[in-house]
């Protein structure tokens, strides 16, 4: 019995690993053609079974996965990237023509390309998140501090989780807290990474990644870990009420960017907690950090 339950834990274990790596190297080669055939093959296992283990871990087919992924970045740089054309867009997310593109975004936004930048984004973006447990208005945030900065790469640990939930996303934090006290840790970040953006997507369905930043190498863990890629950046501070971090993603993709002279690229964007409120139970203390780069 013991060696069973070791034998799952380890089958579990690797099968969490397979799907945290694939959705890693998914996000860093979004704009290209994703290969899964040499994606399984260099995890030594089918391409069926691969689709099986991602499917099994994160509830989304991996297809169905990319496409989402690619059609979220295309509706912010739509906005950000003025100068860009829609064919220009559609090979910065990995579509080949601008049809499949134009197509693929009308039946996942209800509106083509064109009317999404003609202002039909905040229709869409108003609706998704009246319908979430946000405030009923957008706060102002004009009066942000913004400072353009350059960040170099971080060595991370990280938890994914499926869904914007308070309670469960506190878990995945006391679990990195757990690794932080486990490896007397003191020169340490703790990062939240917005792959998705909860100003365009059903916060059930957005991907949120409780992250551990150090220089120290942890070796007794089997939390996945990978590199954080470092970049051109506009940082906010931001305070208030852990729900208005939302607001504030929408406020500086929609409101922002397109006004700054700078556009967006396929990185995420990503908050440095100076204070955790999902430890500590209090508002929002944090920097947040916009991928940029010049036009």
């Amino acid at each position: 019995m013991i060696l069973l339950d070791m034998q799952r834990k380890n089958t579990r274990d690797l099968h969490i690993d397979i799907a945290n790596k694939t959705m890693a190297y998914i996000y860093k080669y979004i704009d290209t053609t994703i290969n899964l055939d040499e994606l399984a093959l260099n995890f030594k296992i089918s391409k069926k079974h691969l689709h099986h283990i991602f499917k099994e871990q994160f509830d989304i087919n991996i297809y169905e996965s990319i496409k989402s992924i690619r059609l979220q970045k295309a509706s912010n740089i739509l906005l950000t990237n003025k100068y860009s054309t829609i064919t220009q867009i559609a090979n910065m997310c990995g579509y080949s023509s601008q049809s499949s593109f134009i197509k693929a975004f009308k039946n996942r936004f209800e509106m083509t390309p064109k009317e999404w930048r003609n202002g039909g984004f905040e229709v869409y973006s108003d609706r998704i998140l009246k319908n979430s447990l946000l405030k009923d208005s957008l706060p102002n945030f004009d009066e942000s501090k913004v400072k353009i900065v350059k960040t170099e790469d971080r060595l991370v640990y990280y938890i994914r989780q499926k869904g914007y939930i308070v309670e469960e996303a506190k878990q995945k934090w006391q679990q990195l807290q757990a690794l932080v006290y486990t490896n007397e840790l003191s020169d340490y970040e703790e990062i939240g990474i917005y792959h998705d953006n909860p100003a365009i997507t059903p916060h059930d369905k957005c991907f949120y990644v409780a992250v551990i930043s150090t220089t120290k190498k942890i070796l007794n863990t089997n939390i996945p870990f990978y590199t954080l890629e470092g970049g051109l950046y506009a940082t906010f501070d931001l305070y208030g009420g852990d729900r208005e971090a939302a607001w504030f993603v929408k406020w500086a993709y929609h409101k922002w960017l397109p006004q700054s002279g700078f556009e967006t690229t396929t990185k995420p964007s990503f908050l440095i907690m100076h204070k955790n409120h999902f430890l500590e139970d209090n508002d929002i203390e944090a920097t947040f950090y916009l991928p940029i780069s010049s036009i």
